[in-house]
């Protein structure tokens, strides 16, 4: 007998969208909205017994991000965001520092392409710890150890039933889960909201834990309005007009921009560069960070291709904000977007 849906969220945390029931889930799986979606097994084996048509093309590309060391930064207080590759973001803004989704060392199945901007011991003073989701290429188990060890005073945010796996990395992380449209609760001396916003994902990390944990993406919203999005991994989806009415138009937008062939396979996971521009453009992004490329081997497309076709699109004045693709390590100062 199918398992009766049900709603869930963090019953200590505000839900910000009105009416919202919370996220569904059916049995112990969330629901990606309202469906429940599953990679197929099947589309992988294809993919892997397939040939890839731009095998060559991807072999000759050895691009990667430049590198610049940002130990300066780490050790002054200006306010800025840094890219440390894929998807890992340190963000200092109104006197507390933020590091998005860290993943500081090569594993398995993930080696680094390009060195980190700093040693990875380096990285304290973190105040929030923010994981967008459970993927080994955004939750990294040697990357939280370090960073919890090497800042004890850190508050880890992230999805609904994130703590227990989390638990199990670094038994004294302090964790706070939400589920979407919630706002997280720093405390009475916030110097901005956080909030937990949809995308269009999915969960896995062993055999057995198929969307056992949410997926989805932040807002940081400073007092006088400014936006700052960070929109973790997504497929394009209807969650992008519903941030945009919620929210927009959005100042900072951080926005994934590999992984996405053969789209057979990577469609209903992550978005193209045409489609990272569109998703852009309807949030009404006054500047755009790409991520989520460079750093890992995950698809088949070329090294160098993500990069090259958004800044085809912007260069045709096919992208509404202004395009920011900093080097790994380089400072993007908060007041150049002012």
């Amino acid at each position: 007998m199918a398992s009766t849906p049900r709603y869930v969220r963090n019953a200590a945390l505000p839900t910000i969208l009105p009416k919202y029931p919370g996220n569904k889930m059916i049995g112990r799986q969330y629901c990606n909205g309202e469906e429940l979606y599953e990679p197929d097994f099947g589309t992988v084996i294809k993919w892997q017994l397939s040939k890839n048509p731009q095998k060559e093309e991807k072999k000759a590309d050895t691009w990667a991000p430049a590198v610049v060391d940002c130990s300066a930064f780490l050790a002054g207080a200006e306010e800025g965001l840094v890219w440390l590759g894929h998807a890992s973001f340190l963000l200092r803004v109104a006197g507390r520092t933020l590091l998005f989704d860290p993943v500081l060392f090569s594993s398995f199945g993930l080696r680094r392409r390009h060195p980190l901007p700093c040693p990875p011991e380096a990285l304290t003073g973190i105040d929030y710890l923010l994981l967008s989701h459970g993927h080994r290429d955004h939750l990294d188990e040697q990357s939280v150890k370090l960073v919890a060890r090497r800042n004890p005073q850190l508050l880890a945010l992230g999805p609904l039933s994130l703590g227990g796996l989390l638990q199990g990395m670094a038994p004294t992380l302090r964790v706070q889960e939400a589920g979407w449209w919630q706002q997280f609760d720093l405390g009475p001396e916030a110097s901005f909201e956080l909030f937990y916003l949809p995308a269009s994902h999915w969960h896995r990390r062993g055999l057995t834990d198929m969307n056992h944990v949410l997926w989805g993406s932040f807002l940081l919203r400073r007092p006088d309005g400014r936006t700052f999005y960070f929109a973790g991994d997504t497929a394009l989806g209807g969650h992008f007009e519903q941030i945009e009415k919620h929210f927009g138009p959005l100042d900072v937008v951080l926005m994934p921009i590999g992984a996405y062939k053969p789209a057979y396979m990577m469609q209903l996971s992550h978005v193209n560069p045409h489609e990272a521009a569109k998703a852009a453009n309807i949030l009404r992004a006054g500047h755009v960070v790409p991520m989520h490329y460079g750093t890992f081997d995950l698809s088949d497309e070329p090294a160098s291709e993500p990069l090259r076709e958004l800044e085809m699109v912007a260069h045709g004045g096919m992208l509404r904000g202004e395009l920011h693709a900093p080097a790994v390590g380089e400072v993007l100062p908060w007041q150049d977007w002012e």
